[in-house]
């Protein structure tokens, strides 16, 4: 039932007008991170950074102490390795920044060749990514019938051409504050730019966060259960993050078009 107070008509039920339900939409638009700009991609890309540092703790707890997202990282333990420190592996450190590397071509052919739709690309990613993972997550469950070293760098083979794939389209998408794999700009953007926009404060903020959430999951997965549930819990994250996809493939929004 409406009824009218001090000129404005409200919904006896709800106690709120138009305008107060309006500014409520915004408000939640904006912690959904979701804009005209750039749509539903802000928050699907935080699913891929909490995805990212799943994957990292996986392949550096079960993988010889190697990164298969952070190249930064990885070229480190690369020194590491070469120095002699024991529990790191120039083979693996190699094989990990090869398979990235072969994944971020991949990702950046994709990217050049799909020029119209941003959303019909990340969908396109994400499938990709979700047959990746399902193959590691295949290799990890036969893996007591293979070679150890076969399942071994397989696995760093199959993860890191995944998150080269990823990085690449993350970065042709193009939305600031969320590559999704790196966090040292993320940072320097937060203290340098102080105060920054609240939009983009709460870009980098949230990024920061969900990394640290995706490693703290993966690491709990891999030291508390086994290697093959994290690796499926990944597999189910990508899938729910391929379904909200989906209905963006074919969408003529705004945010669909590269500009």
């Amino acid at each position: 039932m409406a009824c009218r107070h001090g000129g404005a008509e409200t919904d006896g039920s709800l106690g709120m007008n138009e305008d107060s339900m309006t500014g409520i939409d915004n408000v939640l638009a904006r912690l959904a991170m979701i804009d005209e700009r750039h749509g539903p991609l802000p928050p699907l890309l935080l699913g891929l950074t909490l995805l990212t540092g799943m994957i990292d703790a996986i392949s550096y707890l079960r993988l010889g102490h190697v990164f298969v997202a952070n190249m930064t990282g990885n070229v480190v333990f690369l020194g590491f390795a070469a120095a002699g420190v024991t529990d790191f592996s120039v083979p693996a450190s190699l094989t990990a920044i090869a398979a990235f590397l072969a994944g971020a071509y991949v990702g950046g052919r994709a990217g050049r060749q799909q020029v119209s739709h941003r959303g019909r690309l990340f969908w396109l990613a994400i499938l990709l990514e979700c047959l990746l993972i399902a193959a590691a997550w295949t290799l990890n469950a036969f893996n007591t019938q293979l070679d150890p070293a076969i399942s071994h760098y397989g696995l760093i083979i199959l993860l890191g051409l995944m998150m080269g794939a990823q990085n690449a389209v993350v970065r042709r998408l193009a939305v600031p504050d969320l590559t999704t794999t790196v966090l040292t700009l993320t940072l320097t953007g937060l203290a340098a730019d102080l105060p920054p926009p609240a939009g983009s404060r709460l870009r980098r903020i949230a990024s920061v966060v969900t990394m640290f959430v995706g490693a703290l999951i993966g690491d709990l997965l891999v030291l508390r259960a086994e290697t093959g549930i994290a690796l499926a819990v990944a597999f189910a994250l990508l899938v729910a993050i391929s379904l909200v996809a989906f209905t963006g493939r074919n969408s003529n929004k705004a945010w669909t078009s590269f500009r």
